[in-house]
């Protein structure tokens, strides 16, 4: 047993926490862009933590042409990704389009991400392009002069691994002690906190999803899944194609939150464990040998989990204009789920542009399709499965389908 030295029997210890900082005048903006999609619970938590009241973190609006013409004109860099391309009518929209105006400018530099199947895979850092694109755009706001500065405002875009969360308190420390007065027990506090609130809200969306899967299981009903970035959320982005599905009555899964109940997962992957195939429901290993893109493994994965599950008859694939990280996907993704049968649509090379009428037509397609062919995938999928399902009433016995 250790025994207590000199320092640590005299060294004094505070009978209370210290006064905590007063940051309650500070008013944090946040680019509502790229992988902050998935992670704002993480932000909104760590600035909570640190004394800054909700009303105080703002985030940018979703991306629109409005915004990138009001706000961005003439502060664009080079690049041939266009989510990165759209930060600059965030950054904006926080400097020049507040009642209010902002103190700081928080846009951070994610470099690998929480993941589903962290611990699968080789590894779950970003793309280098979306990671480092908040300071390739912040050069559109000095090329002339410091906007930031002229506004009064401090621009903060740290580098943070919330993939390997043993790195984040020090990482976020160094990068933000000067913007926040941060000290290190102050910092833990806060990345606990985000954290927390992060994973508090990714196991209610994943809970949500389950609940669907459920809904569909006992009613005998499709839905469809949306295999995409996360930053594809974005109506200007993913120009709300899945809303437009949504409208003709089919739930929609996003491939960020599809349950990973044990429950779940081995029953769909039972048969590949077994014949070891792979090693665990989360293994890729079989299809994606170079796993080391968290959003590109989850597409990967989502693949898998659609093409097993009965219930998801159809897959809508998204990607942003010549996105480099997606194309080596497209063709395993759609041999994944095109093996049962399952049906896949890919909306590629999406950009400002949203062609109306070409969406209108193709997701009339989609709806035709699915009206025609849910029910004899369902139950293609059931037969391939053990009877035993968690999901409450599904048996392969079931009564037919309805869509």
């Amino acid at each position: 047993m250790p025994f207590p030295t000199l320092r640590t029997w005299f060294e004094k210890k505070p009978s209370v926490e210290p006064p905590r900082k007063d940051r309650s005048h500070l008013r944090v903006g946040i680019a509502k862009v790229l992988n902050v999609w998935s992670t704002h619970q993480f932000w909104v938590g760590f600035l909570k933590e640190l004394g800054i009241s909700s009303e105080n973190i703002v985030f940018s609006s979703d991306t629109s042409e409005e915004q990138g013409r009001e706000f961005g004109k003439g502060r664009g860099t080079v690049d041939c990704c266009y989510p990165v391309k759209c930060i600059s009518g965030h950054y904006g929209e926080l400097v020049f389009g507040q009642k209010r105006n902002i103190n700081i400018l928080l846009s951070p530099m994610i470099h690998s991400l929480p993941s589903i199947l962290h611990g699968h895979v080789v590894d779950t850092v970003t793309c280098t392009r979306v990671m480092a694109g908040p300071e390739s755009i912040k050069a559109g706001f000095l090329k002339e002069s410091d906007i930031f500065a002229e506004n009064k405002i401090l621009y903060a875009s740290p580098f943070v691994s919330l993939g390997d969360r043993h790195m984040v308190t020090q990482q976020l420390f160094t990068s933000l002690k000067n913007i926040f007065d941060l000290d290190m027990e102050e910092t833990a506090r806060a990345v606990k906190a985000g954290f927390d609130a992060l994973d508090n809200f990714t196991a209610k969306a994943r809970q949500q999803s389950r609940d669907i899967l459920t809904w569909c299981a006992e009613n005998g009903k499709p839905c469809i899944l949306v295999l995409a970035r996360p930053y594809h959320m974005d109506p200007g982005i993913g120009h709300e194609i899945e809303g437009e599905l949504q409208a003709h009555g089919y739930p929609i899964l996003w491939l960020q939150y599809l349950p990973g109940d044990d429950d779940l997962v081995n029953w769909l992957f039972e048969e590949d464990v077994k014949t070891g195939r792979i090693k665990s429901p989360f293994d890729i290993s079989d299809v994606w040998t170079s796993s080391y893109s968290s959003n590109t493994n989850e597409i990967m994965w989502g693949a898998k989990f659609a093409t097993r599950c009965p219930w998801i008859t159809c897959v809508v694939r998204l990607s942003s204009y010549e996105c480099g990280m997606d194309q080596p996907t497209y063709t395993p993704a759609q041999k994944i789920v095109e093996a049962t049968g399952t049906l896949y649509f890919k909306f590629g090379d999406l950009d400002s542009t949203k062609p109306g009428g070409g969406i209108k037509i193709r997701v009339e397609t989609i709806v035709h399709y699915l009206s025609k062919y849910s029910a004899e995938i369902i139950q293609r999928k059931l037969n391939c499965l053990s009877p035993d399902c968690p999901l409450v009433g599904a048996r392969r016995s079931d009564p037919a389908v309805s869509t």
